[in-house]
C-alpha cells in the first residue's frame, strides 16, 4: 500500500506572533503553483479579539509564496471577513487557476455561535494575489470545501464541493456551470440543491463516517486524483481522521475508477495529535512536484504540513483496481424472475456455471412466493445471452434436513459445481427454516446432466456438524495428495478440509481449519465466503471469495493458493474486483450485494456468474491473465 511520508521540515507553516491575525494557528493551506513560484493560501486564526460584538479568535485567509514548495515567506493576509455572509469569519481556502484569474473558493460563516445555517461557500477571485477583483457568496445552504476543477469538462465549468457538512452525513457531489457568473448563482443553487443526490460522488464506506472534499482534483492521463478527508466513526464520536485518494472518470467525475481503501496518512506525530484540534491530518492541497505528489494539510488545527508520495506509484496503485475489475454484461440481468413460475416467481440468483461440449450451462437458485429454494437450469452458448431457459426445476427440496418446518425462508440454496472425471460434484447450503444452514452434498453422471436426466442426481447427504452454520462449500477439481479438499465457511473465515474419497460414508463432517480469514478495516472486514470452486491457472489455483465489511455490502475479491500446496496463500487482493453498483445490485430482496457461485474460463475469458441483490443472475468478465497480473504485481 503506497503511504504518505512526512517531510522533516514539518511543519511548514507555524503561527506568527507577529501577526495578530494569524496568532492563533495558521492551517489548511492550499498551494497553486505557476512558473516555478507556488502561491499558498491558508486559514490563519488570531488571538481572541473583540469583533461584530463578540469576543472571539477570527479566521481569515493568509497568503505566502515559495519557489520550492516548502519554505514559504512573505506571508500577509489575503481575505478579511467584510460582508455580512462571512463576517464571522473566512475558512479553508481552495485555490484553483482557471484562464487568467485564481478561483478562491473558502468558507463563510455568517452567524456566531457557529451554526449550520451560517456556514456556507464564498468565492475570491484574483489575478495577481494583489488585490480581489470579486467577493461573492456561493451556496445559499451549509457546504465547505468546494474546488473548481483546472479545465473545463465537456464544455462546462465544473466544480467539486461537500454538502450538508454539519449536517451529516455529507455528500461530495459535483456541480456543472454553463458561465462563470452560474457559480454564485442563487437560481441555479436552488434546483441543484432540490436533487442533491443526483450529484454525489459515493466516496462514503459506512454510515458512521463522514468525507469531507480535500485538495482541487489533478488532471491525469487516466482520471482525476482527487485527495481527500475521511473521517472513520465520525457519527460515533469516536472520529478517526484521514487522507485518501480517489481516481474519477475524466468525463464523469462522479464516477468512481477507483480509490485507497486505507489511509493514505493518519495523525501520528505530535504536530498532528496536539494543537488547537486533537489527532487531525485535514488534506486541503496538493501539486505535483519532481515526481513527487506534495500533500498539504492542517495538522490538529494549528499548522501547514506536507508530506508526499511517488505520483506515479500512486497513480500505478489506482490503476491496478481499475483494471482487474470484473467488466458487467451491458444486458444484465440475464435471468430474472418468471412470474408465471410459481417456483421462481420471487428471485432467481446465486448461479453454479459449467462449461461443457462447448455451452455455459448454469444452475441458479429460484425462490417461490412462499420462499421455499430450488434450483432452476439454463444454457448459453456465448455466455452471456441464455439460449434456453427451462420451465420447471430440475433439483428441489426432498430430504427432512431441507423440508420447510415452519413460514419462511427455507429449501437448497447457493448450488457450486465440481467436475472431477466423469461426474458433476454439487453442494449446497440446505435449511429446513429451524435449525442452522448446513452444507448439503450430491453428485451426477456429465452425461446424465447433459441429458437432462435430472432425476439421476444422488441421494444427497449433509456433510457438516449439526448446530454449526456452515455454507458456501465446494470441491478443489484435483486430488492433493491423495485426498480431495473442501472449501466451506463458518463464521467469520474460510475453512479447508480434506476427506479420503467423496463418498462420505464414515459419518465423519466436516471440521477443518481456517485458511483465509477478514481483515480489519478493509472490504473484507466481517466476514468472508468461497463464490465458485478453485480454477486452477498457471500462477496457482485462483480463488474468488465474497467479503462483507462493517456497511453489510457484499464485495468479491480474488486470491491466489499454491498449484501444490492450496493451503498456502501466495496473495490476496488488496481490493473488491466487484463490488454494489448497479441498480439492480443495490436494489433488492437483499441491497447491495454481488454474490457468485459459478465461475468459466472460455478462450482465456473469465466468465463470473452472480446473484445481485438475492433477486437477479448476472454475469461480469475478465481477461484470466489480465486479473493473474494483477494479482501477482
Amino acid at each position: 500500500m503506497i503511504k504518505l511520508k512526512r517531510f522533516l521540515e514539518n511543519p511548514i507553516l507555524l503561527p506568527s506572533i507577529k501577526n495578530d491575525w494569524e496568532k492563533k494557528a495558521a492551517f489548511n493551506g492550499c498551494v497553486a503553483g505557476e512558473n516555478g513560484k507556488f502561491h499558498l493560501v491558508y486559514r490563519a486564526l488570531s488571538s481572541p479579539r473583540h469583533h461584530s460584538g463578540f469576543n472571539m479568535e477570527v479566521s481569515s485567509i493568509g497568503y505566502a509564496e515559495s519557489v520550492d514548495g516548502i519554505n514559504f515567506i512573505n506571508n500577509k493576509q489575503l481575505i478579511k471577513p467584510e460582508l455580512e455572509w462571512e463576517i464571522y469569519g473566512c475558512e479553508d481556502p481552495r485555490i484553483t487557476r482557471l484562464g487568467n484569474k485564481y478561483f478562491i473558493f473558502y468558507t463563510a460563516l455568517s452567524s456566531y455561535p457557529f451554526s449550520a445555517d451560517g456556514i456556507k461557500v464564498g468565492l475570491a477571485i484574483t489575478s495577481d494575489f494583489k488585490t480581489l477583483e470579486e467577493k461573492h457568496l456561493v451556496t445559499p445552504f451549509n457546504a465547505k470545501a468546494m474546488s473548481i476543477f483546472p479545465e473545463k469538462i465537456n464544455g462546462k465549468i465544473a466544480a467539486v464541493l461537500t454538502a450538508n457538512t454539519d449536517i451529516p452525513p455529507s455528500k461530495a457531489c459535483i456541480a456543472y456551470f454553463d458561465k462563470e457568473s452560474d457559480i454564485w448563482s442563487r437560481e441555479y443553487w436552488d434546483k441543484w440543491y432540490s436533487s442533491l443526490s443526483e450529484h454525489s460522488v459515493h466516496l462514503q464506506k459506512e454510515g458512521n463516517d463522514q468525507v469531507e472534499v480535500g485538495a482541487p482534483p489533478i488532471k491525469t492521463e487516466h482520471g482525476w486524483l482527487l485527495i481527500y478527508s475521511y473521517i472513520q466513526n465520525y457519527l460515533s464520536g469516536a472520529a478517526v481522521f484521514g487522507i485518501e485518494a480517489a481516481l474519477l472518470d475524466l468525463n464523469n467525475p462522479q464516477k468512481i475508477l477507483a480509490r485507497t481503501q486505507e489511509p493514505l496518512l493518519t495523525p501520528e506525530k505530535d504536530y498532528e495529535v496536539y494543537g488547537n484540534v486533537a489527532n487531525i491530518v485535514f488534506p486541503t492541497g496538493v501539486v505535483v512536484h519532481n515526481g513527487k505528489l506534495f500533500v498539504y494539510y492542517g495538522a490538529a488545527d494549528t499548522s501547514v504540513c506536507l508530506a508526499a508520495c511517488n505520483y506515479k506509484d500512486l497513480l500505478d496503485d489506482l490503476l491496478l483496481q481499475k483494471n482487474i475489475r470484473l467488466q458487467r454484461f451491458a444486458k444484465n440481468p440475464i435471468i430474472s424472475p418468471i412470474e408465471d413460475h410459481p417456483w421462481e416467481s420471487k428471485a432467481t440468483f446465486n448461479p453454479a456455471a459449467v462449461y461443457e461440449k462447448g455451452k455455459v450451462h448454469v444452475v441458479y437458485r429460484a425462490m417461490s412466493q412462499d420462499e421455499t429454494s430450488s434450483f432452476g437450469y439454463a444454457v448459453s452458448s456465448d455466455g452471456f445471452s441464455i439460449d434456453e431457459r427451462l420451465s420447471s426445476p430440475i433439483y428441489i427440496p426432498t430430504e427432512d434436513f431441507e423440508k420447510k418446518k415452519k413460514p419462511g425462508n427455507s429449501g437448497c440454496e447457493d448450488p457450486r459445481i465440481t467436475k472431477i472425471d466423469d461426474r458433476f460434484y454439487m453442494c449446497y447450503t440446505a435449511f429446513d427454516g429451524v435449525g442452522v444452514p448446513r452444507v448439503a452434498f450430491t453428485s451426477i453422471k456429465v452425461q446424465d446432466f447433459l441429458n437432462r436426466q435430472w432425476n439421476s442426481w444422488e441421494k444427497p447427504k449433509i456433510i457438516s456438524p449439526p448446530n454449526v452454520d456452515d455454507k458456501d462449500a465446494c470441491i478443489l477439481p484435483k486430488k492433493i495428495k491423495g485426498g480431495y479438499m473442501i472449501f466451506h465457511r463458518i463464521e467469520p473465515g474460510i475453512y479447508v478440509d480434506f476427506v479420503s474419497d467423496l463418498n462420505f460414508s464414515n459419518g465423519k463432517f466436516l471440521r477443518g481449519d481456517m485458511l483465509i480469514r477478514p481483515r480489519k478495516n478493509k472490504w473484507d472486514a466481517l466476514k468472508i465466503g468461497i463464490c465458485p470452486p478453485p480454477i486452477e491457472t498457471k500462477k496457482g489455483w485462483l480463488l474468488l471469495y465474497h467479503g462483507i465489511s462493517k456497511d453489510f455490502y457484499y464485495r468479491v475479491g480474488a486470491a491466489l493458493l499454491d498449484l501444490n500446496n492450496p493451503l498456502k496463500v501466495i496473495t490476496r487482493s488488496e481490493y473488491p474486483i466487484l463490488k454494489p453498483e448497479e441498480v439492480y445490485e443495490k436494489e433488492g430482496q437483499v441491497p447491495n450485494v454481488v454474490f457468485p457461485c459459478g465461475a468459466v474460463v472460455v478462450d482465456g475469458e473469465l466468465f463470473v456468474y452472480y446473484g445481485a441483490a438475492d433477486s437477479v443472475v448476472c454475469v461480469a468478465t475478465i481477461k484470466i491473465d489480465k486479473l493473474l497480473d494483477g494479482l501477482t504485481r
